[in-house]
C-alpha cells in the first residue's frame, strides 16, 4: 500500500501527517512504528491521522500516535501543525478551527504573523482524572525511585503530566529518571515527565520525557503542565516563556477552571509517498 505522508514539525516535535479526510486509512501498530522509525521509515515523534469530523462543530478529527504505535489522547505541538496543514493542504483559511480529538473538542487560531495559538482546555489535577494513584489532591507528590525520593506535581493537560523542578535542566537526569518515573506504579496510564528549571517568574526552561518516545526537542502539553505547575505553586506568572532544546513556546494561564493557551510556530518540513 502506497501513503501519502507530509513531514511537520513544531520547534523540533517532528510528526508523520496522513491524510484520512477523504479516504479511510486503517494503520496497525507495527505500520506506524516503521513511519516513525528514523532509519528505515520517514521519522517521527509522534503520527498524526487526520479523519472527518463526527462532530458538527468540528473541522477535522485528528489520532495521536506515539512512535511506539500506541494511540494518546492530545498533543500541543501536532494541533499546531493540524492547523497549518488544513490551512495549506485542505485551504481552510479560517482564524479558528475546530477539532476532534479523543479528549474532545480543542479550538486552534491562526495568528498573522503564522504562528498558532491553542485553546488546551481546562487542566485537571483531581488524582483519578490524571490518573495517578493517590488518594487526595496535593500540590506535589513524592516517588521513590532507586532509593532516591523525588517530589513532582501532577497534573492532566487531557494527558497525564509529571512536573519535576531542577536547578539546572542541562544536567537535569532526563534520559535515566525520565523511563523510570514515566513506568511508574503510580501512573497506571504511564506519564510524560518534564524537567524544569525556573530562570524568572515569566520564564522557565524545560526538557520533557514523553511517554511511548523517549525524549522531545519539544512537547506543548508539557510546557503547558509546567506552567501551570509553576502558577499553583506561585513561582511562575500567568504568562511565561518556555525555552525547549527545540526552540520556544508562549503560554498563558489565568488560573483555576480557565483553559490554557499555548502559541508557537509551525514549520512544515517535505512531503512524500511510502511503500506500507
Amino acid at each position: 500500500m502506497k501513503t501519502a505522508f507530509v513531514k511537520m514539525h513544531g520547534l523540533g516535535n517532528d510528526f508523520v501527517v496522513i491524510d484520512a479526510m477523504t479516504d479511510h486509512i486503517a494503520l496497525s501498530p507495527d505500520q506506524i512504528r516503521f513511519l516513525a522509525d528514523r532509519h528505515f521509515g520517514v521519522g517521527c515523534d509522534q503520527l498524526l491521522l487526520l479523519e472527518p469530523p463526527t462532530s458538527e462543530k468540528a473541522d477535522v478529527t485528528y489520532r495521536i500516535f506515539n512512535a511506539d504505535g500506541g494511540e494518546v489522547e492530545q498533543c500541543g505541538n501536532g494541533a499546531r501543525c493540524v492547523a497549518v496543514y488544513l490551512r495549506e493542504s485542505h485551504g481552510l483559511d479560517k482564524q479558528e478551527i475546530i477539532a476532534e480529538t479523543a479528549k474532545g473538542l480543542i479550538r486552534l487560531y491562526n495568528r498573522p504573523d503564522g504562528q498558532v495559538t491553542v485553546n488546551m482546555g481546562i487542566p485537571r489535577f483531581e488524582p483519578a482524572d490524571i490518573p495517578v494513584c493517590f488518594d487526595q489532591r496535593e500540590r506535589t507528590y513524592k516517588v521513590k525511585i532507586n532509593d532516591l525520593t523525588i517530589e513532582f506535581a501532577a497534573l492532566s493537560m487531557g494527558n497525564p503530566h509529571a512536573i519535576l523542578e531542577v536547578a539546572d535542566v542541562d544536567k537535569a537526569p532526563v534520559g535515566s529518571w525520565g523511563p523510570l518515573i514515566e513506568s511508574h506504579e503510580l501512573f497506571p496510564e504511564r506519564v510524560n515527565v518534564g524537567f524544569m528549571q525556573i530562570i524568572d517568574r515569566d520564564r522557565i526552561r524545560l526538557r520533557v520525557h514523553e511517554r511511548g518516545v523517549g525524549e522531545t526537542l519539544a512537547c506543548g502539553t508539557g510546557a503547558c503542565a509546567a506552567v501551570v505547575a509553576g502558577i499553583v505553586n506561585d513561582r511562575l506568572d500567568n504568562v511565561t516563556s518556555v525555552t525547549l532544546p527545540g526552540g520556544e513556546l508562549q503560554i498563558a494561564w489565568a488560573g483555576p477552571d480557565q483553559p490554557v493557551m499555548m502559541t508557537g510556530p509551525v514549520t512544515r518540513v517535505f512531503e512524500g509517498v511510502i511503500e506500507l
